[in-house]
């Protein structure tokens, strides 16, 4: 297998609660070429924005970013990546990492480790990534996605349910508001994949648990595949989904 891998970014222009998301200015520069910049910061041997729109398009190329332009009508990046895949002729076991374009944040070190996990992973299809949980609002909360793992680091189940439950603390009143240890897991939502898998995702029938979840990644486990996961020591930088979120990440890259 190569050692290098490839960077695909998502980008497209509807978004219900932050319309025309890819082209957000923060300190100057568009989203989308914040998210490509940081992740040109990584290891990868190509970042490639995979858009929806020409303006997106245009947009990446008046500041160097590598772009490719899409079928509009794809219904999940997942589909969108696919396609990026076959535009750029990319051999079935290529890696390539999706790095979502709302995270202007994201640290090109968690890009590096997912990368490394898939691999150093010849049994997986997939890799992706998660983070101690340290609050107990955190682990109850429908909206924090959390894994469970084997002793390999790889991909039980995902839930938007506290898991694992503690059943024994859960049931004392003393212990209720205490977390299970070892400490639960959130998702990141980063993932890493092989790019035949890749091609062939759209293609795989949806999961119920995945209708349940409202989570596509359960599809792959519901297929009988296997999914990597690198532990990371903290949670990665805020994205950006609402206006209040953009307001953030603004702040923290407004010039000094």
């Amino acid at each position: 297998m190569s050692a290098g891998f490839s960077v695909l970014i998502p980008a497209r222009m509807a978004s219900s609660r932050l319309p025309d998301k890819p082209l957000a200015d923060i300190a100057g520069l568009p989203m989308v070429v914040r998210v490509a910049q940081r992740a040109a910061q990584s290891h990868a041997t190509r970042c490639v924005v995979a858009a929806d729109d020409a303006r997106i398009v245009q947009a990446c190329q008046a500041h160097g970013v590598d772009v490719l332009l899409t079928r509009a009508d794809h219904p999940s990046g997942s589909d969108r990546l696919a396609e990026a895949c076959e535009q750029l002729g990319l051999t079935e076991d290529a890696v390539v990492v999706n790095v979502q374009g709302d995270e202007p944040l994201i640290a090109p070190e968690l890009i590096n480790a997912v990368a490394a996990e898939l691999m150093q992973r010849p049994d997986c299809v997939m890799s992706t990534a998660a983070h101690p949980i340290d609050l107990m609002a955190d682990f109850l909360n429908p909206n924090v996605v959390k894994v469970v793992l084997d002793r390999l680091d790889t991909a039980l189940y995902f839930s938007r349910a506290p898991i694992a439950w503690w059943r024994d603390g859960m049931a004392d009143p003393a212990q209720r508001h205490a977390l299970p240890s070892p400490a639960p897991l959130r998702h990141i939502g980063i993932y890493g994949y092989r790019a035949g898998f890749l091609r062939r995702f759209p293609q795989l029938e949806p999961a119920p648990l995945e209708h349940t979840e409202s989570l596509e990644q359960l599809r792959v486990l519901w297929h009988g595949h296997r999914i990597a996961v690198h532990r990371a020591a903290h949670a990665p930088g805020a994205g950006v989904d609402t206006p209040e979120d953009l307001a953030r990440v603004r702040a923290l890259l407004a010039p000094r």
